[in-house]
C-alpha cells in the first residue's frame, strides 16, 4: 500500500516503486491511498493502479483565530481519516505501507503501525517536512534523498540514504533521441519551464513576460507548463494577451506535461522550482537547470535543495526576492546558447544522480517484509 498525494512530486516516486515491485512480482497487488479531490485521483489511475481516498487537510502555523479554528477541524478530519484508513488496511491486508509525502501519510502510517503492518517513509527533501517529523516514531524505516538530511532526525538508526526515485523513462533516452521524438531537427536550444503541478501565479506572470521577450527575439525554443489545469492555461492566455503576444512562433504552452521524461531529456535548460522529485529527474537526465526555489515551504527547504545543485555546478539559483523577468530571461539566453557551459553543468548534474534509488527503496520494502 502506498500513501501519497498533493503534488506530482509526492505521487510519481510512489508510482516508480510500485512499477519496480510489479516487475519483480507480476502477481503482486497494490493499492494507493490519497486525498479526496487531489491530483493523485487522476495520476494514479492513469498509471494503472487503484486508489482510495480520505478527507485530510494540513495544519496552518499562524495563530490567528481563523487558523486555530481551521487546525481544530483539520485534527478532527485526521482522526476520522485514521479510522477509515484502518478499515482500508484491514480490507486490503498489505504486507507493508510506504508513505512518499503529503498530509495523507500521517493517518495512514499511524493506522498501519497500530495494526502491526510494517511502515516506511520516503522523504525526498533535504529538510524533512512536518508530516515526516511527526511520523518518525511511527515508521520502521525512513529513507531520504540527501546525505545532508541525516542530522535532522532523532533516530539515526532508522535513516537510509536512497536518493529519490524517478520513472524509468528519465534514464533511458539521449538528448538527440528525445529531440527527434519531439520532431525538432534544428540546432535551436530548447528551454522547458514549469512551476509545479498546481501552478504558481507570480512565476507564471514572470514567464508570460519572458515568453513575450523571446517571441520578439527567438533566442530559444520554449515549452511551458502552466500548472493548475485548464484554469491555469486560461490565466496564462490572459497574461500573454496583456503582454501583447499574439501568435506563438517559438513557444508551446500546456496546462500539464504528461510526457515529462521525453521533454526533460530533450531540454537544454529546465527552469523550475526546487522540489526534490524534480531535482532527482534533472540529475537522472543530466539536464542543466535554472532554479527559483519556492519561499512558501517549510524551513525554506527548496532553497536548501537548490543550493546543493548550485554548489556542484549544475544549477543557476535565483531566489524569489531577486526575481525579475528580465533577469531570468538574460540568464536563460546566456546559458542556453553557451554549449561549453551546458556540457559542464550536465556533467555535474549526472554526477549527483542516484539511478539506483528505485532499486534501493524496493529492496528496503522487501527486506522489511521478509524480516
Amino acid at each position: 500500500m502506498f500513501a501519497c498525494g498533493g503534488t506530482a512530486g509526492h505521487i510519481y516516486p510512489a508510482i516508480s516503486v510500485a512499477d519496480r515491485l510489479r516487475e519483480k512480482y507480476p502477481d503482486a497487488e497494490f493499492l494507493f491511498v490519497g486525498v479526496e479531490g487531489n491530483m493523485e485521483t487522476e495520476l494514479v489511475p492513469r498509471e494503472g493502479y487503484p486508489i482510495k481516498t480520505l478527507v485530510v487537510s494540513g495544519l496552518r502555523r499562524s495563530m490567528k483565530p481563523a487558523n486555530i479554528l481551521y487546525n481544530i477541524r483539520s485534527l478532527y478530519r485526521t482522526e476520522c481519516a485514521a479510522m477509515k484508513a484502518k478499515k482500508i488496511i484491514k480490507e486490503f491486508g498489505p504486507d507493508a505501507v510506504l508513505g512518499t509525502g503529503g498530509y495523507v501519510c500521517y493517518p495512514v502510517i499511524r493506522a498501519a503501525r497500530a495494526l502491526g503492518v510494517p511502515t516506511l517513509i520516503h522523504e525526498s527533501n533535504a529538510y524533512p517536512g512536518l508530516t515526516t517529523k511527526m511520523l518518525e516514531k511511527y515508521a520502521d524505516r525512513i529513507m531520504v534523498g540527501f546525505e545532508e538530511s541525516r542530522s535532522y532526525y532523532k533516530q539515526p538508526e532508522k535513516i537510509f540514504v536512497t536518493g529519490t526515485p524517478v520513472r524509468g523513462g528519465f534514464i533511458s533516452m539521449s538528448k538527440a533521441e528525445a529531440k527527434r521524438e519531439l520532431g525538432y531537427t534544428d540546432e535551436k536550444p530548447l528551454v522547458l519551464s514549469f512551476w509545479g503541478s498546481l501552478g504558481a501565479s507570480r512565476m507564471n506572470e514572470y514567464t508570460a513576460e519572458i515568453i513575450a521577450m523571446n517571441e520578439k527575439e527567438g533566442a530559444f525554443r520554449h515549452i511551458h507548463a502552466t500548472g493548475g489545469g485548464d484554469e491555469g492555461a486560461a490565466r496564462m492566455a490572459e497574461l500573454l494577451k496583456k503582454a501583447g503576444v499574439g501568435e506563438l512562433k517559438h513557444t508551446e504552452v500546456r496546462p500539464f506535461i504528461y510526457n515529462m521524461p521525453i521533454l526533460m531529456a530533450a531540454a537544454d535548460v529546465v527552469m523550475c522550482r526546487s522540489g526534490a522529485s524534480t531535482i532527482a529527474e534533472l540529475t537522472a537526465t543530466g539536464t542543466p537547470t535554472l532554479q527559483v526555489p519556492s519561499k512558501n515551504v517549510t524551513a525554506n527547504h527548496q532553497e536548501k535543495n537548490a543550493r546543493v545543485l548550485e554548489k556542484q555546478g549544475g544549477a543557476i539559483v535565483i531566489t524569489e526576492a531577486e526575481c525579475s523577468a528580465e533577469k531570468i530571461y538574460s540568464e536563460l539566453c546566456r546559458c542556453a546558447n553557451d554549449s561549453a557551459r551546458l556540457s559542464a553543468m550536465s556533467r555535474a548534474m549526472l554526477e549527483m544522480g542516484r539511478p539506483d534509488a528505485v532499486e534501493s527503496i524496493t529492496e528496503a520494502v522487501l527486506s522489511l517484509v521478509k524480516k
